[in-house]
């Protein structure tokens, strides 16, 4: 991470007030461990599945295009903040995270803000047991400031830098505890996803610890520095496989070393990915020869919001089922929230959806121990596969009425096409539908 370029190796929450002002929208159903996310319309989940890099500098596009084609990587870190945070970043601009993700790069925004008193290094900016609060909600409201700033959408998942400490200060401890907490909250209560880069032995191992405590939030993912070689996301030794156990898992296995790639030499660390990153919107025509209207869901049922003339710009953030329209059922959600047919979009397909955009989905913690996944939306489907395990993310598409449970009659639709009761996910609601997740056809 950014501090070994500069350092020894390392080796309250403003949410129910931002929903108030989201016109609409019920309060979040849900206290720690699992907060809640409160999504904009506008938005969505990332999930990458790949390998990665970590450079403390974001390299320039050229080097990133010389580098896609012929590393095996296809996901890179960028220090989008933080007042520690040491490297200059002349490349990391809005238009810079545009052209890098239409390349095909991920991009995983790594926020180095106030760290714990006991972290071992120089760096100056630290946070007490007595103000680790104020210090965690100050950085993720920073944090999301500078997201926005550059084009890293709602639904995007930010990563705390936690530099390994010292764990026999107890104090010290908390005090970690205490900022990934007001973290996570702030940053659910603006609508991003909470991740924590951590070390094995301290980050990691506390979090882990406290993974079902009532005090303290829990963040949506870690990501691990363990340099042993190994690019595994099970086997963890400071954590079992049943925490942040659905994409939710990034590792750094490899640290400081140089590696050259189309000519270009970088000077990195390695990481493997499965786990939620940015999302960042991308740019396509209205290809009719008429003006697209733009509706309120994925159907022609909806009511219209907006139209859009022939050869207009849309920003794209997402694809979801709907309503066929022509060769496809595929429709596009805007930065606006509003949805339009893909058939008449130019992306990629107009008969399916185009690897290149991201699904829609709005992830929410599992609130139960065990949550078991079915065929269809209701308790008399058979289940299949895995259960969803307490603090696993359900990446939910749609909902739609089934058999009851406890207070609702709401299921949602996975990106996996299994459906769980809304009951023990925690978003918005559990007795009602949560916006903006669509209803499934």
């Amino acid at each position: 991470m950014v501090a070994k370029r500069q350092v020894v190796r390392r080796l309250t929450v403003f949410g129910s007030c931002l929903a108030v002002l989201l016109v609409g929208l019920a309060a979040p159903a849900a206290a720690e461990p699992e907060t809640p996310v409160v999504y904009p319309s506008g938005s969505t989940a990332t999930r990458a599945d790949r390998l990665g890099f970590d450079t403390c500098t974001a390299p320039s596009l050229t080097a990133l295009q010389a580098w896609r084609g012929t590393s095996p990587y296809s996901a890179v870190n960028i220090y989008f903040g933080g007042n520690n945070r040491g490297c200059a970043q002349p490349n990391l601009t809005k238009a810079w995270v545009r052209d890098v993700t239409a390349a095909g790069w991920k991009l995983l925004p790594t926020y180095f803000g106030y760290q714990p008193s006991c972290m071992f290094g120089d760096k100056p900016h630290r946070y007490t047991a007595s103000n680790a609060t104020s210090r965690g909600t100050s950085d993720a409201t920073d944090a999301v400031a500078q997201a926005k700033a550059l084009g890293l959408l709602a639904g995007s998942a930010l990563y705390a830098d936690v530099e390994h400490y010292d764990r026999t200060d107890s104090t010290c401890r908390t005090a970690m505890r205490r900022y990934v907490s007001a973290w996570t909250k702030t940053l659910h209560g603006a609508g991003y996803l909470a991740g924590v880069y951590v070390h094995q032995n301290s980050g990691l191992l506390d979090l882990s610890d406290s993974y079902d405590s009532t005090t303290y939030a829990r963040p949506d993912a870690v990501w691990m520095a363990r340099w042993d070689g190994s690019p595994s996301l099970t086997g963890w030794p400071t954590a079992p496989n049943s925490h942040w156990s659905v994409f939710q898992r990034a590792k750094q296995y490899e640290g400081d070393h140089k590696e050259t790639w189309g000519g270009v030499t970088i000077n990195i660390d390695s990481d493997v990915l499965r786990a939620p990153v940015a999302s960042v919107a991308r740019t396509y025509e209205v290809t009719s020869t008429t003006s697209l209207n733009a509706r309120s869901g994925p159907s022609t049922s909806t009511s219209v919001v907006r139209t859009y003339a022939p050869g207009a710009s849309l920003s794209v953030v997402c694809q979801g089922s709907g309503q066929k329209v022509g060769t496809t059922e595929v429709w596009d959600r805007l930065t606006n929230g509003a949805w339009v047919s893909d058939y008449y979009v130019s992306t990629p397909s107009d008969t399916g959806f185009s690897a290149a955009v991201p699904r829609c989905v709005y992830p929410g913690q599992v609130t139960t121990s065990s949550l078991n996944a079915r065929t269809g939306p209701g308790v008399s489907f058979p289940t299949t596969g895995s259960p969803l395990r307490r603090g696993a993310l359900a990446y939910v598409m749609c909902q739609k009425s089934g058999s009851t449970v406890g207070s609702t009659s709401v299921w949602n639709k996975l990106r996996d096409g299994r459906w769980v009761t809304d009951r023990h996910v925690s978003n918005r609601s559990n007795t009602t539908w949560s916006s903006p997740v669509p209803r499934c056809r």
